[in-house]
């Protein structure tokens, strides 16, 4: 099957580890937040795919200058960033992804551009996913930085980039093995993101039952009143839980959420949660559920 005239390649995905490493078998690229993105290009046409196959061409127009750039046919793997005073900034892509008039789209394609950090190339005039990593990063160095195409940049200090990544708060860093092929739709600790983790502590004031897991509903205390900042998932077997479920049950102490299926219960416990970040509504983003506070 020829991928380029498929052209429904599904992109590589990450196994994770909570802390940064070096091993000279791997290089280090940033993670950056944004939308993965499959770019298929020739002389004539640009397709734009994020990873569940949906044509993203309409969505961020000035991408399509990336056609320019070859008369080759060629693949690549990437993420569509956006930035903010120097950063990517999940929140401004949120609102372009969310755009569907064509005045606003062309509005906002000029005065807040995606850029495409591409950081694989699996095709160019044949199937290149079997190629080792370092190979196809040579193929992919020839071809230049524009202002809507970025190469990704490769570091060997794994724990160095995660180190000053998490100076400016950025989202992580990807280690990648050296010799690793291009694996379609598959997890492989070939590749693995390490995330930088925001944490912080807020109260547990329900909970509702699953089949092994349980939701938590967290809340943050402002001007004496409990407001609504995220759920998150425990593992009903965890003594963590047990000790919420023996909190009184009341009634729902948040003032902007109410869901009947939950178990509202006393904010007597605090719980540490990481995340990646809050959203305008002060909801937290990718939260992971940490440990229990007793003070």
């Amino acid at each position: 099957m020829d991928l380029y005239e498929n052209k429904n390649i599904k992109p590589m995905l990450l196994s994770e580890s909570n802390k940064p490493f070096n091993n000279e078998n791997y290089i280090y690229e940033i993670k950056f937040d944004g939308t993965r993105a499959i770019i298929y290009i020739n002389k004539d046409e640009i397709i734009i795919k994020n990873k569940r196959g949906i044509i993203l061409n309409n969505t961020y127009p000035e991408l399509l200058n990336i056609k320019n750039m070859t008369n080759n046919k060629c693949i690549f793997d990437g993420e569509i960033i956006v930035m903010d005073n120097g950063v990517p900034s999940f929140k401004k892509l949120q609102e372009r992804a969310m755009l569907k008039d064509k005045i606003k789209i062309n509005y906002e394609s000029k005065n807040n551009p995606v850029t495409f950090i591409c950081f694989d190339i699996l095709y160019e005039n044949k199937d290149l996913i079997d190629l080792p990593l370092l190979e196809r990063k040579k193929l992919l160095d020839k071809y230049p930085d524009t202002d809507y195409f970025v190469k990704s940049k490769v570091i060997q200090n794994g724990i160095k980039l995660y180190n000053e990544i998490k100076k400016i708060g950025l989202e992580g860093i990807v280690a990648k093995e050296k010799n690793s092929k291009y694996i379609p739709n598959k997890r492989s600790s070939n590749w693995i993101k390490i995330k930088n983790h925001m944490e912080n502590d807020y109260y547990i004031c329900g909970y509702k039952e699953e089949k092994n897991i349980a939701s938590i509903l967290l809340g943050e205390k402002k001007n004496n009143k409990y407001k609504f900042v995220s759920k998150v998932i425990l593992g009903k077997n965890k003594n963590d839980f047990k000790l919420i479920k023996k909190c009184k049950k009341q009634r729902n102490t948040l003032i902007d959420f109410n869901d009947p299926n939950y178990t509202y219960i006393t904010p007597k416990y605090k719980c540490t949660i990481l995340y990646m970040e809050k959203t305008n509504k002060n909801h937290l983003r990718q939260p992971i559920y940490k440990s229990i506070r007793f003070d």
